[in-house]
Parts: structure tokens; C-alpha cells; sequence
């Protein structure tokens, strides 16, 4: 876990040109660290091994918004004036746990006492979600398969992918079940992985890099834990609260989007986040993907570097990795990836099945 972190602040660190004493705070997301690795802790751990000790470090959970937290409470400290930058890392190795270990870590972002006692986990849930889903609007499994489609394609292209396979259209129904409706295309990986930025000023950035990316939303919000607790289970009300306060104090709407990075842990979620955010009318979320607006070409390009189902969800990291994607779509950064005209880009990172989200909204500088 230590090594991921290092080669991950190293080169944000590099990129920033930064050495050790320009960094006022660590900030680092992590979901199941004590899980799957048995170390907790890491703020100091991370800060000494990556040669900053004696800088002030904390870690923050939120399941695998873990990331699009740590970010906004680096966004909060650096707004607040009380520091000039913040180093935020997201970092989580999930494989050092196997079968059950790994499956009960995980059940953990649910309701320990009405959920992971009862035997669910998240890819349990997630496949009651899109029966449910599939029910009420009369689809079909393969009305899905544009999601896994896009990512895979785009993933192809980056060298830091999991996947780097694509699938071809009449495949996707077919995989091997892990959840019924949930079939191993339709779920995305648990991976290891770490993605770290350097949140500072807008005054002090723009003398750090040529192109800066800006944030000009940020926003958090919680449902209820437990899935069968709430008024609609098909409609994410986290984000549809967090989204709207992004929107409101960036000044724009779901049409101003250029790029975003959602969190496709299940396909159904991907459809359900995009009509909460405003970009679809319920029920209508899976037909973006079907017609090819979430493509590299079309409306609205999502998984631009295969999202969580092909570059690989490494949890905790999550939320950093989408800043990190976003930001480098929004500098013309993006090698064989790159959205053309990208300006403005969003990041929609949740918690378990929806527990909690964050948004950020990003443009890019001058």
C-alpha cells in the first residue's frame, strides 16, 4: 500500500514541480484499509515513507467516496486560507484479501445490521436495484451493454487500465452471473491502485503549470444507508442534492458539461446517476449509452479512460483518480484519450449503493 502511494505522490509532486516543504497537508482516502490490509493509521505511515514526515496527514473514509471527500475537504482547506497547498492521495490495495475476507470487507459500506448481516453485499444489492430497474422500464439485461461498450473501448487506449479488452455489442448479456442481473461485464473490478492532486490557489497555480484546472463546484450529500430504507430506491437523492449545489455555485447546468467521470460501479448505477444529475429523465438514463452519447464523440463522454469497469476500481482511490482523469481531459492532456474542446468536466463519486456522493465541477485556466 505504501509503495502505490509513493509512486502516486511522486509524480503529482513532479508534475507540480514541489518539493517536500511546499506541501502544507497530507490528506489521504482510504476505504478498507484495516480490512484488507490490517493498517489503519496512514496518515503518518504514507507522510514518513514518502518523505514528509512531520507534515500534518489524516485519512478520510467514506466507502469508496472516500476519494471525492478527501478532495473537497482539501478544495475546504485551501479556500479557508488556512493553508496555501494540500497533497490529496487516494490509495486502497484490495487485493491482499481474497473470497470471503474481500467480500465481507466490502459489505462493510452497507448497513452492518439490516444489510451485511443478512448475508448482502453491494453486488447483491446492486443487482436488486437493476431487476427493479429492469421491471418498472421493461428492459432487457442487453439494453445495458452500451455502458460496458464505452469503457472498455476507451480503457483499450490507456496503458494504466485493468482492462484493457473491449467487448463487442451481443456479448455483454452473456458473461458469466455474479449477481443476477449482475454479470461480470456489468460490474466493475476491485483493483489496487493510487491517484494523488495538488489542490492550491488560483493565484499560486496559475505560476505552477500552464493550463490550471479550476474547481468551481463542490459538493457532498448522504441517503440513507440501507437501500430498502428509502422513499424511491431509483432515484439517487444524494446526488441529485449534491449535483444541484455544484451547479448552482458554478453558475451552469447539466448542458455545460463537456466530460465527466461517473462512478460505474454497476452499469445500473451509471443510468441512475445520470438522471439524477439532471442529463436523462427517469427510466432513460440506459438509452444515452444505447445511442452513443456517452461515447468520445457524443454528448457527453463518460469513462474516458474506462472508468471504474475497465481502468478499475481501487475504491478509496476512486474519487481521486476521476479528479485526476477530468483534470487531465480539461488540459489537453489526455493522450490517445483526449475529448476534443473539453473545458468544463464533473466527477460524481458515491458511497456504497448511494449511502453518500460527492460532485466537483472543474474548467480549466488560461
Amino acid at each position: 500500500l505504501r509503495d502505490l502511494a509513493l509512486e502516486a505522490i511522486q509524480q503529482a509532486m513532479n508534475d507540480a514541480r514541489l518539493g517536500p516543504n511546499d506541501i502544507d497537508i497530507l490528506i489521504v482516502a482510504n476505504a478498507l484499509g484495516v480490512a484488507t490490509t490490517q493498517q489503519g493509521h496512514l496518515g503518518p505511515l504514507i507522510a514518513d515513507y514518502a518523505g514528509l514526515r512531520g507534515i500534518e496527514s489524516f485519512t478520510v473514509e467514506s466507502a469508496d467516496a472516500s476519494g471525492g471527500m478527501a478532495l473537497r475537504q482539501g478544495m475546504l482547506a485551501v479556500a479557508s486560507g488556512a493553508v496555501r497547498s494540500v497533497l490529496v492521495l487516494g490509495v486502497e490495495k484490495m487485493t491482499d484479501a481474497i473470497g470471503a475476507i474481500r467480500n465481507s470487507a466490502l459489505s462493510t459500506t452497507l448497513d452492518a445490521d439490516y444489510e451485511a448481516a443478512m448475508g448482502a453485499t453491494p453486488a447483491a444489492l446492486a443487482g436488486l436495484l437493476m431487476r427493479r430497474y429492469m421491471h418498472e422500464y421493461g428492459l432487457e439485461l442487453a439494453n445495458f451493454e452500451g455502458f460496458s461498450m464505452n469503457a472498455h473501448a476507451n480503457a483499450s487506449k490507456n496503458p494504466l487500465a485493468m482492462y484493457r479488452n473491449t467487448i463487442k455489442s451481443g456479448r455483454f448479456a452473456s458473461a458469466p452471473m455474479v449477481s443476477d442481473p449482475v454479470n461480470l461485464f456489468d460490474s466493475a473490478p476491485d483493483g489496487d491502485g493510487a491517484a494523488a492532486v495538488i489542490l492550491t490557489s488560483t493565484e499560486d497555480a496559475a505560476d505552477m503549470v500552464p493550463k490550471p484546472v479550476r474547481i468551481i463546484g463542490s459538493a457532498a450529500s448522504t441517503d440513507t444507508l440501507a437501500v430498502s430504507e428509502r422513499d424511491d430506491m431509483l432515484f439517487l437523492q444524494a446526488v441529485n442534492t449534491a449535483a444541484g449545489r455544484a451547479y448552482e455555485q458554478a453558475g451552469i447546468d447539466p448542458s455545460d458539461i463537456d466530460v465527466a467521470e461517473l462512478h460505474d460501479a454497476f452499469t445500473v448505477l451509471t443510468a441512475l446517476q445520470l438522471e439524477a444529475a439532471g442529463f436523462a429523465n427517469r427510466g432513460e438514463g440506459w438509452k444515452l449509452a444505447a445511442g452513443g452519447q456517452l461515447n468520445p464523440d457524443g454528448k457527453l463522454p463518460i469513462s474516458t479512460f474506462g472508468g471504474l469497469k475497465a481502468r478499475g476500481h481501487a475504491l478509496g482511490a476512486t474519487g481521486v483518480y476521476q479528479a485526476a482523469e477530468v483534470a487531465l481531459q480539461l488540459q489537453g492532456r489526455a493522450g490517445d484519450n483526449q475529448i476534443a474542446s473539453a473545458s468544463t468536466g464533473m466527477t460524481i463519486n458515491l458511497g456504497g449503493l448511494g449511502g453518500s456522493t460527492v460532485v466537483h465541477i472543474f474548467e480549466s485556466g488560461a
